[in-house]
């Protein structure tokens, strides 16, 4: 069994506190293109933080799991910690809910498996296992919230844009929706293939 994730708790504060996850690309609701691609990697998904509207409208189902916070106020570590909690498997594939083009094939044998770009570690788009669980509790215990400070203490694989690039685009696969002006940006994006 795989598991994965789409982290849906935020207050998305820089996009006015919209669902960002019911936002529609390219003629589908975000949450929907990203079931199906995760659908066809994973036969345990979990919406996490599922107030939201677009996983509010979704049925549960055996495949299919909304699940909240075990503690909630810690942003994507909280969502992150819910996830290990819950998941059916001995990793979980972790996705922010604003990333329309999320490419479900990353993998590897670290206890962390993350794209790095020259933005960064992008860990809302990476791979965790359970041996994360217990440095991601004691991390929310001590209210250090900060995701890619685990980095440091874990084993980690970075994915670079050369290994990405054999799925897509990295600035395409890694894309989200922040603000209205990314949103918008997303057209740009309409010519790119996977």
């Amino acid at each position: 069994m795989r598991s994965a994730a789409i982290l849906a708790g935020g207050r998305a504060t820089r996009f006015g506190g919209r669902d960002k996850s019911a936002l529609v690309v390219e003629g589908r609701p975000i949450v929907e293109r990203q079931l199906a691609e995760l659908s066809a990697v994973a036969d345990d998904i979990m919406i996490v933080g599922a107030g939201a509207d677009g996983a509010r409208r979704l049925q549960p189902s055996e495949q299919l799991r909304l699940v909240a916070d075990v503690v909630p106020g810690c942003g994507p570590l909280g969502g992150l910690h819910a996830a290990l909690t819950e998941m059916r498997s001995d990793r979980v594939f972790v996705v922010a809910c604003d990333m329309p083009y999320v490419d479900g094939r990353f993998a590897g044998d670290a206890a962390v498996v993350v794209p790095q770009t020259d933005r960064g570690y992008h860990p809302l788009c990476a791979v965790y296992t359970r041996a994360c669980l217990e440095p991601v509790a004691a991390r929310l215990a001590e209210r250090r919230l900060a995701l890619r400070d685990l980095f440091a203490e874990v084993p980690t694989r970075i994915v670079t844009p050369a290994e990405m690039s054999r799925f897509g685009a990295p600035s395409r696969l890694l894309a989200n929706v922040n603000t209205p002006d990314e949103y918008a940006g997303l057209d740009a994006f309409k010519s790119h293939k996977l």
